[in-house]
């Protein structure tokens, strides 16, 4: 497909969709961040990182990070319902690549993690940038990890059980800071118009059939 501009492309596949899904397509454009964003560490579950993929879409976080430590990672599609094609995914093979990725786009560093030093998760402002680390059912957060982050987080535990399963602990969290971005700003959506432009002509791509042809040809009859 020739180079199009995204207001292009949305304007030429515009036609092909329905009032209904257009409309609904900008609702989830309005609602969407990436102030916060999920960070999974280690691959052991590939079902339960893929619910927390399905999680972090449902409640409007675009961008969703996966340290693989090396190891392959395929979604599961039955899991996360196609959640993963409407996400920007980044794939680390190691914690340094993440942070570093993370620090140089201003992103504090928040890992989950039960000891003393953790503060419950009430007490932190989810309007700053924010990156919510998950370590996996069987290790936890890495100690590099642990080690990198500005500061740990607990989630309530009032029973007997020391932990939660990832993909419940996950839920529990963005949830929270859901909430607390509604409540500190009134509003949970927070793209730059340009940021929109670009996904809404991805969110139309994935939506029509054949985009790529139709968006193709419109660029030939143009040339």
């Amino acid at each position: 497909m020739m180079e199009t501009s995204a207001i292009e492309i949305a304007r030429v596949l515009r036609p092909f969709l329905t009032e209904e899904r257009a409309a609904r397509i900008d609702e989830v454009l309005a609602r969407r961040t990436r102030t916060v964003v999920p960070v999974i560490e280690g691959l052991v579950n590939i079902g339960n990182v893929s619910a927390v993929m399905r999680t972090a879409e449902a409640l409007g976080y675009q961008d969703f990070h996966v340290i693989t430590g090396g190891g392959k990672f395929k979604d599961s599609q039955r899991t996360s319902q196609g959640a993963e094609k409407w996400l920007d995914v980044y794939k680390w093979p190691s914690p340094a690549d993440c942070v570093a990725h993370l620090r140089a786009n201003g992103y504090r560093i928040l890992a989950t993690h039960l000891d003393s030093e953790a503060r419950p998760i009430d007490t932190f402002d989810f309007t700053r940038p924010t990156a919510i680390v998950f370590g996996n059912e069987r290790d936890g957060v890495s100690a590099e990890m642990l080690e990198a982050a500005d500061e740990r987080v607990i989630l309530p535990i009032d029973g007997f059980v020391q932990s939660y399963n990832i993909s419940v602990a996950a839920a529990m969290a963005l949830y929270h800071a859901y909430r607390d971005r509604l409540e500190r700003q009134g509003y949970h959506g927070d793209l730059t118009p340009h940021e929109i432009d670009e996904l809404r002509a991805r969110f139309y791509m994935r939506s029509v059939r054949q985009a790529e042809r139709i968006l193709t040809e419109a660029a030939e009859k143009r040339a």
